[in-house]
């Protein structure tokens, strides 16, 4: 499920969550001919755990190419705690992993940073201050930070990232080299927490929350943005897929965004399942006039669904702000 995919060098890659027995994930690895015909598959993972912080799982993978280098973020789970780590390749094959890159952080540590915020403050209690583990492991127990999404180029040679802290899309930037990544630089950036959140839940269909999808795309418009929406309902949670439309220069400027989704779980295979009621994008290709999108199918199934990118665009234009 849920997978990351690039397309370079004549061919479309994909990079997938599998999932064994007691929920310990790894990452897949096909390659594609076309955008919906698999060419080859391989028989064992290309990534697993290997370090404490990934112990019972690598989730949810997305892939960019910056200068030459493949950076590809997951989310990394020891049983207890899910934050989003990064592994690096030059050829797609060999993988070197840099570890976990958001903060370490408790929900009191998270809190006195942005106590002075009120209404940051309410919200973000509502998801994170009550997390209870039924394992109870040692070790502490952190705020969950996931879906590490890198933009695909570097922005005045710096790089720039979404990460989710429910029930928001914050955004990194202005970053030089991700070592300096360090405690000084988290503690300033929950000091201006406000100051970070790209997207904030907006409609019906992702009024509970929202969380980073695909890597955006670059387009004359802006930054085009697909993330997925989540609405609680009396059968639970729906995953949608969602889009909306960020400055080129500064992404935490909101240009537009679709009043409605992209998708929602309608064929049988995206209703039932592992998880049912879930669309969760986090891969796309572009040919010609025509965007590929691949999400996850209800935890348990890969999908891909297309349409034009200019007539995306154009409805994007009719929902500016």
């Amino acid at each position: 499920m849920n997978p990351a995919v690039i397309h370079t060098a004549g061919a479309i890659h994909l990079f997938y969550r599998a999932v064994t027995k007691d929920n310990y994930s790894t990452i897949g690895y096909c390659r594609l001919s076309s955008p919906v015909q698999v060419e080859s598959r391989n028989t064992l993972p290309l990534l697993f755990p290997q370090a404490a912080y990934e112990f019972q799982g690598l989730e949810d993978p997305r892939i960019v190419q910056i200068e030459g280098i493949f950076y590809l973020t997951y989310t990394a789970y020891d049983g207890q705690n899910a934050l989003g780590a990064l592994a690096t390749s030059s050829d797609l094959i060999n993988w070197q992993k840099a570890g976990i890159i958001v903060p370490k952080l408790t929900y009191p540590e998270f809190k006195h940073f942005i106590e002075s915020e009120s209404t940051v403050k309410q919200k973000y209690t509502r998801f994170n201050q009550y997390r209870r583990n039924s394992n109870k492991q040692e070790g502490k127990e952190l705020l969950w930070d996931k879906n590490l999404v890198f933009f695909p180029r570097k922005i005045d040679g710096k790089f720039y990232f979404l990460h989710r802290i429910k029930p928001d899309i914050q955004l990194v930037g202005g970053i030089e080299n991700l070592e300096d990544l360090h405690i000084e630089y988290w503690q300033s950036y929950f000091l201006n927490f406000q100051n970070n959140i790209a997207l904030s839940p907006k409609y019906h269909h992702e009024i509970s929350y929202i969380g980073g999808g695909c890597p955006p795309i670059e387009t004359e418009a802006g930054w085009l943005l697909i993330y997925h929406g989540v609405h609680d309902t009396a059968e639970g949670y729906v995953y949608s897929a969602c889009v909306a439309l960020l400055d080129l220069d500064n992404p935490l400027k909101e240009i537009a965004r679709l009043p409605y989704p992209l998708f929602s779980p309608e064929e049988e295979w995206e209703l039932k399942g592992e998880v049912n009621n879930v669309c969760f994008p986090s891969g796309t290709i572009v040919e010609d006039d025509t965007l590929y999108v691949y999400y996850g199918a209800a935890d348990e199934r890969i999908a891909v669904a297309s349409l034009s990118m200019s007539e995306l665009l154009n409805e994007l234009k009719l929902n500016t702000f």
